[in-house]
C-alpha cells in the first residue's frame, strides 16, 4: 500500500459528514475507513425515530468495506462538530477487525487526535473468549 495522509483521511470524514441524516440529535458524524488495499470507505450516521435502529458513521463504513471484501484496516477517521469519540458499539465493531487500527478523532476544522482501537477499548471481549 502506498503512503497515506492522515489529513486527507480526516478531510474525507468531514466530507462524508455532510451526508449525515440526523434530524433528531442534530449530531452529524462522518467516517472514512482506510483498508489495507488502499481503498477508502466512507460512512455517515443515519438516524431513525426508533432510536435503536440508528446506524453510526463508523459502522456504516465498516459494513461497506466488509460487504465489498475488505477485512483489514489501517486507519479510521471520524469527524464530528466537536471531536466526539466513537461510541462503544463502534469501538467493539472496529476491534473485530484489528486492535492496532489507527483512529483519528477529528472536529470539523480538521483538528484531530490520534489513538488506536486497543486504547479506546481496553480489556475488551474478543473471539479468544469464545474458544473452549
Amino acid at each position: 500500500m502506498k503512503k497515506w495522509s492522515r489529513e486527507k483521511l480526516v478531510a474525507q470524514a468531514i466530507e462524508a459528514r455532510k451526508n449525515a441524516y440526523a434530524p433528531y440529535s442534530k449530531y452529524k458524524v462522518g467516517a472514512a475507513l482506510l483498508g489495507k488495499s488502499g481503498r477508502v470507505y466512507t460512512g455517515c450516521n443515519v438516524e431513525n425515530a426508533v432510536y435503536p435502529l440508528c446506524t453510526c458513521a463508523e459502522r456504516t463504513a465498516i459494513v461497506k468495506a466488509v460487504s465489498e471484501g475488505e477485512r483489514e484496516f489501517v486507519a479510521l477517521a471520524v469527524a464530528t462538530e466537536n471531536g466526539g469519540s466513537p461510541c462503544g458499539s463502534c469501538r467493539q465493531t472496529l476491534l473485530e477487525f484489528g486492535k492496532k487500527t489507527i483512529v483519528l478523532i477529528a472536529d470539523t476544522t480538521g483538528k484531530y487526535r490520534e489513538t488506536k482501537v486497543e486504547d479506546l477499548l481496553p480489556d475488551s471481549f474478543t473471539a479468544r473468549h469464545l474458544d473452549t
